[in-house]
């Protein structure tokens, strides 16, 4: 009896301490929610290359028009080489996370002014992944 009480005990012990630690997947999808609409902000305030290079993960990826560019890096080269003299505002219709995985969608506006002083709005959707950093901030690796 002794014996199976101990081993018990042991695996009791060990299934305990290999069990993966729980996830608040609501509290990551308010977190998520919140860097899309700090990610709006910022492009607002900041423009649109600083916003996509500070919230892009290293190894972030953008689809622009048929061509993907790939990496934090290549974003920074890509926006940083074609200035926006627009402003690009949108805000995330729904979210949902899993883990250290989630993703936004909603409808973007991108406005610019034309040469001739008129206003040019181009509507769409757009649909962000993200993706949880080591210090617990959430990046995007797909937008």
């Amino acid at each position: 009896m002794k014996t199976s009480v101990q081993v018990f005990s042991i695996i009791l012990l060990l299934s305990n301490s290999c069990a993966t630690p729980s996830v608040d997947n609501e509290k990551s999808k308010e977190e998520i929610i919140r860097a899309e609409k700090d990610f709006a902000e910022m492009a607002k305030e900041k423009g649109i290359a600083t916003a996509f290079y500070s919230f892009a993960d290293t190894n972030a990826v953008i689809r622009r028009g048929d061509q993907l560019i790939k990496g934090k890096n290549s974003i920074k080269d890509f926006y940083f080489s074609r200035p926006q003299k627009g402003e690009l505002q949108w805000s995330p219709d729904f979210a949902d996370a899993s883990g250290d995985l989630g993703y936004t969608y909603g409808q973007f506006v991108f406005s610019e002014k034309d040469s001739t002083g008129n206003v040019n709005e181009t509507k769409g959707y757009f649909h962000t992944v993200w993706k949880r950093q080591k210090d617990r901030t959430w990046k995007f690796v797909w937008d």
